[in-house]
């Protein structure tokens, strides 16, 4: 069976494209494709070869990839994928459009509809630079959202990661998905059932993510509070903030984990699709204090793993960190749920099993390498 895996473009390193490595790893034969492609600032793909289209090709392409937007359909469309019997794509706008043969299964590991398009007002306060072309975007909008419509009809599978995100699909795309949620790399978080008396924010510092609304609960509570992250509110968000709050920036890999560790809890104030922070709190057996919609709701238990607020107002949020202080956490089951819920080994077996129903006529084996011990 010859196998594509697409993903959008590969110009940056977030969680889809951490899904897509998880991909590449176990599909080690397929073939990659995307739109754009900077080894430098994306994931590790080692010595593989990453097929691209014609927009590789433009000058400062991978810098500027966001204002390719009208042209990423038709590079998508252009890619020949007729020899391949399965196309797994891993898509949040483009990667979905591409063709195959009539023939041939495409699963779509959906990480969200393209929110560009179907979440306009938000995407423009979390980039506001493009906000004054607003009016000239949304004429181009309208036409994009009939396309994403319609090259969402390609996929024969859709994988959500959330029960938000396959009710997002069949909403606007008119498509039902299959939730599988997605793992953390559980070896990576280290374990501390002592914690120290600071909590924890980790997340990119802008609008949408209401860092806001944490600065302003702690100014008034007085408690340790550490952030990491950075993002185009740092600077309202440090000059709206007292002593008792310290902004770290981006920190390494092991510093990071060893907070999340030692924090008494670790805060969610967006409405996150999903969210793998979360999961990475657990991980190291520490609660979440996350507003109780989006991608949470699969993946905390209330008073187990965390607790939810039900309004993003600093009030809400300071009755559940007044609560979750009156809980004896119990940090080693909190640990091991996580870790036997949402790790790599658990999302592979869940995966197999889908492609294996799907692709039961043709398949005679696993799809996947022996997941590494």
């Amino acid at each position: 069976m010859k196998i594509a895996l697409v993903h959008d473009y590969l110009t940056q390193r977030g969680g889809a494209e951490r899904v897509f490595e998880l991909l590449c790893r176990y599909f080690p034969e397929a073939d990659i494709f995307t739109s754009l492609y900077n080894p430098t600032t994306t994931i590790d793909l080692g010595d593989r070869p990453v097929k691209t289209t014609f927009l590789q090709g433009i000058p400062g392409a991978t810098k500027y990839f966001r204002l390719l937007a009208p042209f990423y359909f038709p590079a998508f469309r252009s890619l020949d994928l007729q020899d391949y019997d399965l196309i797994v794509s891993s898509s949040s706008s483009f990667a979905k459009a591409v063709r195959k043969r009539p023939d041939a299964i495409h699963i779509c590991f959906c990480h969200n509809v393209t929110r560009f398009l179907w979440d306009t007002e938000v995407y423009l306060r979390e980039y506001s630079q493009y906000k004054k072309f607003s009016p000239l975007l949304e004429k181009i909008f309208v036409y994009l959202r009939k396309l994403d419509r319609e090259y969402a009809q390609e996929p024969d599978l859709y994988i959500a990661n959330s029960q938000l995100v396959a009710n997002r699909i069949e909403k606007i795309y008119g498509k039902p998905a299959t939730t599988i949620n997605y793992p953390i790399y559980s070896q990576k978080f280290s374990f501390c059932d002592r914690k120290d008396d600071f909590y924890l924010v980790v997340s990119r510092l802008v609008g949408y993510k209401r860092v806001d609304l944490v600065v302003e609960t702690f100014k008034s509570l007085g408690w340790q509070l550490l952030v990491i992250g950075d993002g185009p509110e740092k600077n309202a968000l440090q000059s709206q903030a007292s002593d008792n709050i310290e902004f770290l920036g981006y920190v390494s890999d092991l510093v990071r984990t060893q907070l999340m560790a030692r924090a008494k809890a670790v805060i969610v104030t967006a409405l996150e699709d999903y969210g793998l922070v979360p999961i990475e709190a657990n991980a190291s057996g520490t609660p979440v204090i996350a507003y109780g919609a989006g991608g949470v709701l699969d993946t905390q238990i209330p008073g187990a793993t965390g607790l939810f607020f039900e309004e993003q107002t600093s009030a809400s949020l300071q009755a559940a960190l007044l609560k979750a202080k009156s809980i004896k956490w119990d940090y080693s089951k909190i640990r091991d749920r996580a870790i036997n819920h949402f790790s790599e080994e658990v999302f592979f077996k869940k995966i197999d099993g889908v492609f294996k129903k799907v692709l039961s006529q043709r398949l005679k084996s696993s799809l996947f390498a022996p997941i590494p011990k």
